[in-house]
This record gives C-alpha cells, structure tokens and sequence, in this order.
C-alpha cells in the first residue's frame, strides 16, 4: 500500500515539476524542500521508482539482480534501503552487457538520442546512449543554474571543451544554446582570442573547458585580459584554490566547477561561492578540515551542491561514491554506480552544524543558491602515486605547484612519472611542461625550486613526510623540465584529459635540467 501511494505520488510531482521547469523563478521553490530534508525523502522515492523500472524493463540490469538473490530495496518505515542492491560499476555492468541490453526495452532508441564516448584517458573509450528526454532535462537543469548564477545578463557562450564524439563538448553545446549566444570553438586558443577580438569587450563572456586548457588560454599573450569580463567554468577534474587564484587573474568574473562524468552525465553537481568560500575554510583552517572530513581526515576535498530530487549519492565502506540517477527517462539506467570517485556527503544542516562547531558563522559567507547538501570529492580511489609507501596525489601537487609563482607562469602542466631502478628501486620524477615562449630555470634555480616544492609536499602530505626520511638520496625524487609536447608530454591530446599518472619503463625520462640530489 505504501509503495502504490509513494509512486502515485511521484506520478504526480512529476507533472508539477515538468511545469515548474518551464519558469525559473518557479522551479527555485523546488529547492525550499531542502529546508526540511523532504528533498531527500522525495529523491530516495524516485531513486527506488527507477530500480524497480529497471528491474521490469532492462534486460542487463535483470540479468544482473538475478546474480544476486538478495537485492532489493527494502522500506523502513517511509524510507527506502538500497543496502541489499549490487552496486555497477564499469567492469561488472558496463563491460560484461552489450549496449542494448543496456537499455529500457533491451533496444536503442532510434530517434530523437544521441551516441556520445567517454575521452578514454583511463582506458578505452565507451559509448553511451543518451535518449530525447534525459537530454531535454538535463539541458534545462544546466540552463536554469545559469540563469540563477547570471540572472538576466546577456551572455556570449564560447565552448571549449572538446568537440566530436565527446560527451562534455556535445553536452555543453545543447544544453547552453537556448539561453546564451554561443561559439563551440574547441579547445583552440587561437579562435577563442579571435573571437573576443571581434566581439570585443562589451559582451559578459561565458568560457567552458578543461583547467589545464584554460590556463593555457589564460597565458595567452596577445590579449589584453583586463579588458574582458569573463567568467570560466570547467569540469573533467579539480583544481586548487592555487590554480583558482591564478585563473582569476584572467577570468574576472569567477572560475566554477562542475562534477559530472561521461559515465553518468555533466552537472550532477556544482561549485557556488558558497561552495568554494566553504572549500577555503577547509584549506585555512585545520580545524574545519578535519571536523568536514571525517575520515578523510587533512585531505583538500572539492566542494559542490547537488539536488538530491535528481540524485540519490551514497558512499560504500571504502569511501566511494555510489551515485543513483533518479529519472525514468534516463535510457540506460545508472543504479548505485560507482565511478570509484572517493567522497562523501553532508545534509546541509550537518555541514552548517560543524561549521558552527568551529565558530563559523555561516551567514558571514557568500549566499548559497539554496540549502542543498554537499560533496565532498577527493579524486579517483586509485588516482595517486605510491612511492616508498606514502600515496601523492596530482591535486597535491597542483597546489604547490601553482602556489609557486616562478614555476606557474612557465608550466603549462605536469605529471608524475614513477619508475623502477636496475635494482628495483621505486623512483619519482614530478615533470613539468614548459610553456611555449618560456625557458626551463638555470640549474641553481631548478635546484632551489626543487627543495621548495618537496618541503612543502612534505607540509602538506603527513606519509610523504614521514616516507621520505627512509629513502636513500640516490632514490630521492626529481623534478625534471620537458620542453612543450616533449617526454611524457608527447601523447597528450588537449581535446581530452590530461594524464597527470604515468608510469615510464625506464629508470628516468630524458628532459631538460633534470633536477635531483647532490
């Protein structure tokens, strides 16, 4: 009985919603549900709809409950528990099901949806199916943060993501059409600076891309930045707040994230000011760091709120993400998939409450959107370098990299290369790309940096501190500078992630001013 009153329900806040969507100003009063967590309650409703629907109507997903007996999502009262369903992930679901048997009705669709693919920087890149109305929706969702972030500006739109086959370019492009005037240029900086030539400065621009592109743009030197009224978004990984203030040197009007995935889709999640005054606070003050964090404890997380009326996002026992898609228009369904993103997640009366615990008064920060909960992101589970048994992480590293002024006007990005000695001895060189125009430091200098950077990884990184007192000065790390597309920089396709991990076959790479020990 209480699961034909719970989906009556949903059938008919969906046509309330579908209308609400048409005005702005109307689907805000969506989000004054967060005030008493019923958002919550409603998105574990619709969360539960969609199992059941996938359960009925998509073949894999069948097939894949009947391979474990126990799954269902029980009631609790008024409140559905997914513990019992099998979490997906790309090895167990995706690769083991073809496409179709993927989709609602085993088949795809073939009118009004799109094929996209994921870059392909971890592996080979997977297709994904996407249907008229998840696109419909999705756009309009990106459409209306806009509008609430720019209120009624004008705006000239310039995509830089990638175009073609990928999901964020195509994404992007559809989505922001109908409320901006926009340019899909690609990550070409050429172009975006011809076009704000022509345009010239009178417009408010809007530039998407990938950080690292964006900071080439940035560096860009034939444009006077000062002119221009821009704000960036970017998506695809995190950034620094480091990296965040080096941007805002040349895009005045904010640098946003969004976190979203080829996997799932764009804009599950966003940055505000609020959101980033909190991820400051982490940054600042250990205190709120560690009360935020958990058990997480010192790690700089991404901070974004999400709706949890299209949402449902758990954290398994190691950490990870477990996101749910809550809409049944969504062709391929996505139940408690992992995309094996470690993070967690805050109501936002518990962020505002431990907030408070450290004498934060929350009305002293930038105004959120609405009472939302939060992510907390801290990257891939298995996105680190393993050295003499710390773990380093690329945002880590990021950080002082781009917190170093001599080094981030002449990097245009880095990786961190591990290696194994003739005698089997763990090696690590932080690379760094130089810029094209710019010159690699003499080696004194190189030197110098070197010290700097790893002293303050050893700040910041408790393991790495301790580690590091154990390895024999032959084996300590280097810093190591490559020319423009040169080394371990040669394969990287600006259309698409940067490889920040790599592994080399060798005991070294060769570069320029390679920097270690005396």
């Amino acid at each position: 009985m209480k699961r034909l009153l719970i989906f009556a329900f949903l059938a008919v806040a969906d046509r309330i919603r579908r209308l609400m969507m048409r005005w702005e100003r109307a689907f805000g009063l969506l989000f004054l549900l967060g005030k008493k967590g019923i958002g919550e309650r409603v998105g574990l409703w619709k969360a539960w709809r969609v199992f059941e629907n996938a359960r009925r109507k998509c073949p894999a997903y069948r097939d894949f409950l009947e391979r474990h007996p126990q799954a269902r999502v029980a009631l609790r009262g008024w409140t559905p528990d997914f513990s019992a369903v099998p979490p997906m992930d790309k090895e167990n679901y995706v690769l083991a099901y073809p496409i179709e048997q993927r989709c609602i009705g085993g088949m795809l669709p073939m009118k009004g949806a799109v094929i996209d693919e994921s870059s392909g920087s971890t592996g080979l890149p997977n297709n994904w199916v996407r249907g008229p109305d998840e696109r419909q929706y999705v756009a309009r969702m990106l459409q209306i943060a806009m509008g609430m972030i720019f209120k009624d500006k004008p705006r000239l739109f310039i995509n830089a993501f990638a175009l073609g086959p990928w999901a964020t370019g195509m994404c992007v492009s559809s989505a922001v059409v109908e409320v901006c005037l926009l340019k899909s240029t690609g990550p070409d900086i050429s172009k975006i600076v011809n076009t704000l030539k022509v345009f010239g400065p009178g417009y408010q621009y809007v530039i998407a891309g990938y950080p690292p592109f964006l900071k080439m743009l940035g560096d860009a030197p034939d444009i006077d930045w000062s002119n221009y009224h821009i704000t960036a978004f970017f998506g695809g990984e995190g950034i620094s707040e480091n990296m965040r203030a080096y941007l805002m040197k040349t895009f005045r009007g904010g640098v946003y994230g969004d976190y979203g995935a080829s996997d799932l889709e764009i804009n599950i999640a966003s940055e505000n000011d609020f959101t980033i005054a909190v991820r400051k606070l982490i940054v600042e003050k250990p205190g709120v760091r560690r009360r935020l964090n958990g058990p997480f404890g010192d790690a700089i997380p991404s901070v974004f709120q999400y709706n949890p009326l299209d949402h449902l996002i758990e954290t398994n026992e190691k950490g990870e993400l477990l996101i749910t898609i809550s809409r049944l228009a969504n062709v391929s369904p996505r139940i408690r998939y992992n995309i094996h993103d470690l993070g967690r997640t805050l109501s936002f009366r518990e962020a505002r409450t431990l907030l408070e615990l450290e004498g934060v008064d929350i009305s002293h920060l930038p105004t959120p959107l609405a009472e939302l909960p939060l992510i907390l992101m801290y990257g891939r589970s298995d996105f680190s370098v393993a050295y003499y048994g710390c773990k380093i992480t690329p945002g880590e590293v990021e950080s002082i990299l781009y917190g170093t002024p001599e080094l981030a006007r002449i990097i245009s990005g880095f990786a961190l290369v591990t290696s194994e000695g003739l005698d089997a001895s763990k090696r690590l060189a932080v690379c760094l790309e130089i810029a094209a125009g710019a010159s690699a430091p003499e080696a004194a200098e190189a030197a110098a940096l070197r010290e700097r950077i790893f002293v303050r990884l050893a700040e910041v990184n408790q393991d790495f501190r301790e580690s590091i007192r154990m390895v024999p000065a032959r084996h300590q790390p280097t810093i190591e500078f490559h020319e423009k597309a040169q080394g371990p920089f040669a394969a990287n396709d600006i259309r698409v992630k940067c490889r920040y991990i790599q592994q080399s076959n060798g005991p070294g790479v060769a570069a320029r001013n390679p920097v270690g020990t005396s």
